[in-house]
């Protein structure tokens, strides 16, 4: 196997988890698979929703012979970072971790994880909604099982629609969109932000993916780059220059800044294009808008398709230098496919389990979680939406195997775009460029188009 270059963050935090979790590791590149029955696992993960606690102590009941340490790593990029150090040290790495999902490919590519249809995951595919599971395969095998779903919403403010004369219900295309866009704009708000940022990068790929776009392809040590004659990228490199050219969207508000929480609050942005995962965020950013807001699928390139895509998510992955593999991929199907799954969604994570999101429980209006965000979204049932909008079909959508440098550097480029320095084709061909450097400086062959 080639060798990659490893980008090495000696922080106090790294080593600490790397101390911490060397029991539960080995130097052993061609570790044991162990006793499925009987193991001490570390775990490295984030705890958004404070149920790690709850679910250990579960699996660890019903599995008397399996202790579970888990090391809280607080964020995906301290864990993934921390992972990278450990592995290549040969040692100090946990048994599990969780990942963001674009993130797995990149240590599926460099044999970091365990290809997961050892154990009989790759039997689970029609378990799971088809855009989380797709983005967990690395030639065909799964090295994760998905922890949540993020498919890509139209969240819209109805009260600031109603006001432009635009039904919110009635953009079924991107065509409508555009339309609608326009008539917002004439009573001062607008439809959507797009300033082009880091923060901008997991939406800018799931609206690519959902546009049927491959911009990158990545075929063992081989990589090819193509930003912008790929026939996907061209639909939405010119829907989007439109936008900012007719100035129908804010291109100076970031997602996720302050200012973004103001206008969401006060009207001025008035729909997102994100993941199923926004109405807490809503709840909490924008609660002067309470009963206003939405939720809708996602518009269509074509009309009458039904296409969808991801935006965020997260997995968990058995790490190859683990000698404990086959009692890790037990806590993993446990906490992704298992019991461990259901507690997960009742304590807000969005499931990817279709069981879950076909469930009566999980649709149903009268739950207390499930009133208080209806109620948030003038008593539309939220969940009912959502679920639909996880079970339609996504196309297989690969992300680079650096896929860290690729978010960090993708404000670099393109937001010159969205302060009309250059064309947001310039940009993404100069971003694109910038992606081939770091290929070929991680040691793989990149072809650009």
């Amino acid at each position: 196997m080639r060798t990659i270059k490893k980008v090495l963050a000696a922080t106090a935090a790294v080593a600490t988890l790397v101390s911490i979790a060397a029991c539960g590791s080995s130097s052993d590149s061609n570790a044991n698979k162990g006793d499925a029955d009987k193991a001490e696992l570390v775990f490295w993960g984030w705890d958004s929703g404070n149920s790690m606690k709850d679910i250990i102590a579960k699996f660890e009941k019903a599995n008397p012979g399996i202790t579970v340490k888990f090391n809280n790593t607080g964020t995906a990029e301290k864990t993934s970072t921390a992972l990278s150090n450990a592995i290549a040290a040969g040692n100090g790495a946990p048994d599990v971790v969780m990942l963001e999902d674009p993130t797995v490919t990149q240590f599926a590519v460099t044999d970091g994880l365990v290809d997961l249809s050892e154990f009989g995951a790759d039997k689970l595919a029609d378990d799971f909604a088809a855009g989380p599971w797709n983005k967990l395969q690395y030639n065909n095998k799964p090295y994760a099982l998905p922890i949540d779903s993020g498919p890509e919403m139209f969240f819209y403010n109805k009260a600031v629609f109603d006001r432009a004369g635009v039904d919110g219900e009635s953009i079924k295309t991107w065509d409508d969109y555009y339309e609608a866009a326009k008539k917002i704009r004439a009573t001062g708000s607008y439809i959507t932000n797009l300033a082009g940022t880091s923060n901008d990068y997991q939406p800018f790929t799931a609206q690519i993916w959902q546009a049927g776009a491959q911009p990158w392809k990545v075929d063992g040590e081989k990589i090819t780059i193509n930003m912008t004659k790929d026939e996907g990228m061209q639909r939405y490199i010119k829907f989007v220059q439109k936008l900012i050219d007719e100035d129908l969207v804010d291109t100076k508000t970031p997602n996720w800044s302050d200012d973004w929480n103001r206008e969401l609050n006060d009207g001025t942005i008035a729909s997102l294009t994100i993941g199923a995962w926004m109405p807490i965020n809503l709840m909490t950013g924008a609660p002067d808008q309470a009963g206003n807001w939405r939720v809708a699928q996602l518009p269509q390139w074509e009309e009458g398709q039904e296409v969808s895509a991801e935006d965020g998510g997260s997995a968990l992955s058995v790490v190859k230098l683990s000698k404990n593999q086959a009692a890790a991929y037990k806590f993993v199907e446990y906490m992704t496919h298992g019991d461990g799954a259901q507690t997960m969604a009742d304590t807000g994570t969005f499931p990817s389990l279709k069981k879950i999101l076909t469930s009566d429980s999980f649709t149903d209006p009268t739950t207390e979680a499930n009133k208080k965000t209806n109620n948030y979204f003038g008593g539309q049932n939220v969940n009912e939406v959502l679920s639909e909008a996880a079970q339609r079909p996504t196309e297989k959508f690969q992300y680079l195997p650096y896929n860290p440098f690729a978010q960090s550097s993708y404000g670099d480029e393109v937001s010159k775009a969205y302060t009309g320095e250059i064309t947001l084709e310039q940009a993404l061909e100069n971003y694109g460029k910038k992606l081939a450097e770091q290929g070929e400086q991680q040691g793989y062959t990149v072809t650009v188009k």
